[in-house]
């Protein structure tokens, strides 16, 4: 397993280890322990660091590469394909992880959480500026535009609607049954004042938010993305926040991750960021191992894969 893994998911991959299958955790900054633990690996656990042809060229028994959480975004598929190694991922184990962390991200920035908390903290939070208090909002009475409609925004629609919300999506075609009014993407950025992106990168959607898509926005909109951080172009989101174009935005993901020290992200009081974690809890992670583990279990004894990933021609 290729993550920083805390005592409490070690102990649980060492409970769920047997005789037939023994799991190594090498920390994502340790190269030369990856080095010497991918050399006899038949199957990677893969979270986050990127899976390149330099790594795999690494892993000669390499038979699996078995993703926690959804994206194959970082996965080299020209690498994997040549190799034939297997690729899977998790859909849906970490859907309502998700879905709550974009809902706090959309109450954070309109109430301006993290403001507010460092004013109370410095004994300044009664004496803040008229115009700071009258910054703030609800998400009642607002329309929220998600770009996606897999499960993730499915799960917020009737949350956000019982919150007084009124819900437009925009995906390839409109979909059947669904409580929600299906706008074209031009029609959701001009229409939204919350718009809150769910689609998987590609070269389509790349930079899908951009100078081009925000001019298009009411002004005020506040933007909030959870899914993958190329999907915005971050100067033309910096330049919108900076001049008040856009009236704030809740990030869980970044076109480069860490972010450099000193982003210009950081320096602005109407974001809200978080490290890529909204999917990352012990219940997504526990659901998220048994998977892993029974397929680890049908490699061995040749059975189909769960979730085995058949690549589209956009990915």
């Amino acid at each position: 397993m290729h993550y920083r893994a805390g005592p409490k998911l070690r102990e649980r991959l060492a409970a769920l280890s047997t005789d037939d299958l023994r799991t190594v955790v090498v920390d994502e900054r340790d190269t030369l322990a990856f080095t010497r633990e991918i050399a006899d690996a038949e199957v990677l656990l893969h979270v986050l660091e990127p899976v390149t042809q330099k790594m795999l060229e690494q892993a000669p028994r390499l038979r699996l590469i078995q993703k926690i959480g959804v994206g194959l975004n970082t996965i080299d598929r020209a690498a994997t394909a040549s190799r034939g190694i297997k690729v899977a991922n998790m859909p849906g184990t970490n859907t309502r992880a998700v879905a709550e962390q974009t809902l706090a991200l959309m109450f954070a920035v309109l109430r301006r959480i993290v403001p507010f908390d460092a004013a109370t903290r410095a004994g300044k939070g009664w004496t803040l500026p008229a115009e700071t208090l009258e910054s703030s909002g609800e998400i009642a009475g607002r329309t929220v535009g998600l770009i996606g409609f897999g499960a993730v925004a499915r799960q917020l629609a009737p949350v956000l609607r019982a919150l007084g919300a009124r819900v437009i999506y925009h995906a390839r075609g409109p979909i059947a049954g669904v409580e929600a009014d299906y706008r074209t993407l031009d029609d959701l950025l001009s229409e939204a004042s919350i718009v809150s992106l769910h689609v998987p990168l590609t070269g389509s959607t790349r930079h899908l938010i951009n100078a081009a898509s925000i001019e298009r926005m009411k002004p005020g909109t506040v933007i909030v993305n959870t899914a993958r951080g190329e999907l915005i172009d971050e100067e033309a989101l910096v330049t919108a926040l900076k001049i008040g174009r856009l009236g704030g935005a809740g990030l869980d993901v970044f076109g480069t991750e860490p972010p450099p020290a000193g982003h210009s992200l950081f320096s602005l009081p109407n974001v809200v960021l978080s490290p890529h974690i909204a999917w990352l809890t012990p219940e997504t992670i526990e659901r998220s191992l048994h998977l892993a583990f029974e397929n680890c279990r049908r490699l061995q004894s040749g059975e189909p894969l769960l979730n085995e990933a058949v690549w589209g021609k956009d990915r």
